[in-house]
């Protein structure tokens, strides 16, 4: 790993600056779930991972609570992770079809993936605070990705922060909508596309299904250019 996103990683990692994220990441990972009660939890920020030369990024919103604030990376170890790794590894984006844990050898084809907030807010609900706080290791990220062509949005909820980042960093008022399949061009030049999140309500609705996402993550491919 770079040095510059392996020391950006350790000053994530170590972060303590929101109170109640990291009294409620304390309380998750020592209340545990009945099927992880053996298991010790990461318990501490979660930072981005993937390849340097990414010329896609992946974003969520925050960590799961017994997902990522279990494993230590993103969208593992969780419902929503499983589906999104069956859908990377048939694009080709991911060597494995299932993220466990940060042993695994997992690795990513051109692709980098983080959320916007990295700690688990209760109820899913980070505090505008909590999202300026982080907003900065967030950008850190983006600015290091230096090949960046995609983002690919998770959810409205980190389509709607991700933008609002980007209008407030570059004092912009153009309105970006959320649609599944739809590509907006942001400031910097990036381009961002919208997916409906994986979670299994949504994939239990049929309102993504393994179709949408693969295609989805097809066009993202071509876009970025890999």
């Amino acid at each position: 790993m770079d040095i510059k996103l392996n020391n950006l990683n350790k000053t994530i990692i170590n972060c303590k600056k929101c109170p109640r994220l990291v009294k409620f990441i304390k309380k998750v990972s020592s209340e545990k779930r009945k099927q992880n009660i053996n298991e010790i939890y990461w318990g501490k920020p979660v930072p981005g991972f993937g390849d340097l030369e990414s010329k896609l990024a992946i974003i969520g919103l925050a960590p799961a609570a017994h997902g990522g604030t279990r494993t230590g990376r993103a969208f593992t170890g969780d419902k929503s992770g499983d589906f999104l790794f069956k859908c990377l590894h048939e694009v080709g984006i991911s060597n494995s079809p299932i993220s466990k844990n940060l042993n695994d050898n997992l690795k990513l084809k051109s692709t980098y993936i983080t959320n916007i907030l990295k700690c688990v807010p209760p109820q899913d609900k980070p505090l505008t605070n909590e999202i300026l706080n982080c907003s900065h290791f967030f950008d850190e990220e983006i600015l290091n990705l230096k090949k960046l062509n995609v983002i690919v949005a998770l959810g409205k909820v980190a389509f709607d922060n991700c933008t609002k980042l980007y209008k407030q960093k570059f004092n912009i008022k153009k309105k970006f909508t959320f649609k599944h399949g739809k590509t907006e061009l942001l400031p910097n030049g990036l381009i961002i596309l919208s997916c409906y999140h994986p979670s299994p309500r949504n994939v239990n609705t049929k309102l993504i299904t393994n179709k949408m996402m693969v295609n989805l993550f097809k066009k993202a491919k071509k876009l970025a250019k890999f």
